[in-house]
């Protein structure tokens, strides 16, 4: 079982910063693919962004590439999600989620496939 954490959500004006932090616990941190998603009301819940267990490496939704960046600290066990110049449409229940690393070179990217959730926090930007 890994226990995931969220905190850093807030409101926020728009072209603000933020940093949202995910703290693991319960399996090796180093052996997790970890995650970001985003759910807006009304909307279902999206990919984000997603750091790789094998070398860190990121990947990005489209629409976040930019202003967006996911990492890591294995020796935190903790994921971040930088926020940059948030827009209003940024606004959403943001969740860190993780799953055991299987190959060392995939991405992923859909809900399913990831076996552990946090219980999310909410990311308010206002015009």
């Amino acid at each position: 079982q890994v226990q995931l954490v969220e905190s850093g959500g807030g409101l926020v004006q728009a072209g603000d910063s933020l940093r949202l932090s995910c703290a693991a616990s319960g399996r090796a941190f180093e052996t997790l693919d970890m995650a970001w998603f985003r759910q807006a009301p009304g909307k279902e819940r999206e990919f984000v962004a997603t750091v790789r267990w094998s070398d860190s490496s990121p990947y990005y939704v489209d629409s976040v590439k930019g202003r967006f960046t996911i990492s890591r600290d294995n020796a935190k066990n903790t994921v971040y999600l930088q926020i940059h110049s948030l827009k209003p449409e940024d606004t959403a229940v943001y969740y860190c989620a993780a799953r055991q690393g299987e190959g060392r070179y995939v991405y992923y990217t859909q809900v399913k496939a990831y076996d552990y959730w946090g219980q999310g926090t909410q990311v308010t930007v206002s015009p």
